[in-house]
């Protein structure tokens, strides 16, 4: 069930706020002790804005447009009063003193927190088992992984457990695992939503978006929370349009491209490929023209990410000294052994593999080498998908080359993980919108996504043309069933 049909459900009073609150609680502590989609559940603040929701209802109020939707936040997304943790143990103890931007909007939307969730720490990673408090389960089958670095948030949606949340993607952390859970997985153009209380890992790249069960539910969290913010410099003061009442608008006549270097990649599951190509034989039949296209440099970026973000990263994550706050080392005697073993002990080892990529990549002798050379790079990916957009309306990718892989499949190699990201980071680099749409299943019953990328500020139009396709093939009405199986 979504956004949509339950504000149907409140505003005819077949359900209340309270009752509505009460059955995604009683779902997870269901079914979270197996998924571990939550580091806490706010379960009385929950129940209490439930409350007040329904009397304000009860006195007949014009009540906002998520009132009573109960709505799972990431664990690096800031909370006043709720503890944030980003999962690392650096932060396990760090409760904000002020609101993100996003989640002020939301709950003045009237959405209802239901808890915050798991992820892989400090966002780094790609399957939620960098977590210091361990990796969830892939609602489809325990024994794969939900993708990350949003996957607790995936999870959450997957297995019932609320009605959509909120993530954070920095090279694919939404798309990537909502295509691992089959879910819609949006991204928005860098800078339309604000990241102001987004825990920072790759400044540059970072940004918020949402998981939902439809399009329509993608359309309608993006125009709550998208917009300009004050505090956030990189937040672009551009209007918002009402992105649902477009979903309906015909997209016959699109072009959309086919990048032909993400189907020659190695590594793509065939199975993958037939699936995103028979999507796109979809769309052709909706009227769209499909045309393939080329972005010559697509397939270095992500040699290009894994220079930009850490070399982000190990500045923004600087601040965690031992000193100002988080995780302080006991028994140090002197200021530089707080500061090295705070952070040897606060810090798992992926985000100190990443610090010291980015170290390195920023020291003297080497910055032209590596971090210079890696924003030419990122400009040519960006002049690539400008040339594609002055011939087509919208890109067409797998979203990743394979579905969810198991649990600790990647565990000690590191670069075959990061290989999971290959399709999805270069719309970041970028800053483009993109969004994942379920298109099919695997012979294993596992979810198969597809990308549509657009251009800047054009979220618009994947959303109509996923929109329109999702409403054409119904494709998540046909769930495989089986004993692995929790949703």
């Amino acid at each position: 069930m979504g956004i949509v049909e339950s504000r149907e459900l409140l505003q005819k009073g077949e359900v209340s706020a309270l009752e509505l609150t009460d059955q995604y609680l009683r779902r997870i502590q269901e079914v979270d002790p197996k998924v571990h989609a939550f580091l806490e559940v706010t379960s009385e603040r929950a129940r209490s804005d439930a409350n007040r929701i329904d009397e304000r209802r009860a006195k007949g109020e014009i009540l906002p447009a998520l009132a009573g939707i109960p709505i799972a936040i990431k664990d690096n997304i800031c909370t006043k009063g709720i503890r944030t943790t980003c999962s690392s143990r650096m932060l396990e103890s760090f409760i904000p003193p002020y609101e993100s931007t996003v989640t002020e909007r939301l709950w003045k939307a009237g959405a209802i927190l239901i808890g915050k969730t798991n992820l892989d720490e400090f966002a780094m990673g790609s399957s939620t088992e960098t977590s210091a408090f361990g990796a969830s389960a892939n609602p489809w089958n325990s024994n794969r992984v939900p993708g990350g670095s949003s996957g607790g948030s995936a999870a959450a949606v997957a297995s019932g457990e609320c009605i959509a949340s909120l993530g954070s993607d920095t090279g694919g952390s939404i798309r990537q695992p909502a295509a691992f859970c089959g879910l819609v997985g949006l991204k928005p153009t860098y800078g339309r939503v604000s990241r102001w209380g987004l825990v920072a890992f790759a400044s540059s790249l970072d940004q918020i978006g949402s998981f939902t069960n439809s399009v329509a539910d993608a359309a309608e969290l993006l125009h709550v929370i998208a917009g300009e913010d004050y505090k956030d410099a990189t937040c672009l003061k551009v209007s918002v349009p009402n992105y649902k009442s477009i979903l309906q608008k015909s997209i016959s006549g699109l072009r959309i491209g086919l990048i032909k270097e993400c189907f020659n990649t190695e590594g793509l599951d065939p199975q993958v490929a037939n699936k995103v190509k028979h999507a796109a034989s979809q769309l052709e039949s909706l009227g769209c023209e499909i045309v393939e296209v080329s972005c010559p440099q697509f397939n270095y970026g992500i040699a290009t990410y894994y220079v930009i973000a850490p070399s982000e990263a190990s500045a923004n994550l600087a601040r965690y000294d031992g000193v100002k706050y988080g995780y302080r080392s006991e028994g140090t005697e002197n200021l530089a052994s707080i500061t090295s073993r705070s952070r040897a002990e606060g810090f798992g080892s992926e985000v100190q593999r990443r610090i010291l990529i980015g170290t390195y990549a920023l020291s003297a002798g080497y910055v032209d080498a590596y971090y210079k050379k890696a924003q030419q790079v990122r400009t040519l990916i960006r002049r690539d998908f400008d040339a594609a957009f002055a011939k087509v309306d919208v890109l067409l990718t797998p979203t990743v080359p394979s579905t969810a892989f198991n649990v600790g499949a990647h565990a000690d190699d590191p670069l075959t993980m990061y290989l999971s990201d290959l399709l999805t980071i270069p719309p970041n680099l970028a800053g483009l919108p993109a969004i994942n749409i379920p298109c099919g299943f695997d012979n294993t019953g596992l979810p198969i996504g597809m990308q549509l990328i657009g251009n800047v500020l054009e979220e618009s139009r994947i959303l109509q043309v996923a929109h329109h396709y999702e409403v054409s093939t119904n494709i998540m009405s046909d769930k495989p069933k089986g004993e692995s199986i929790m949703i």
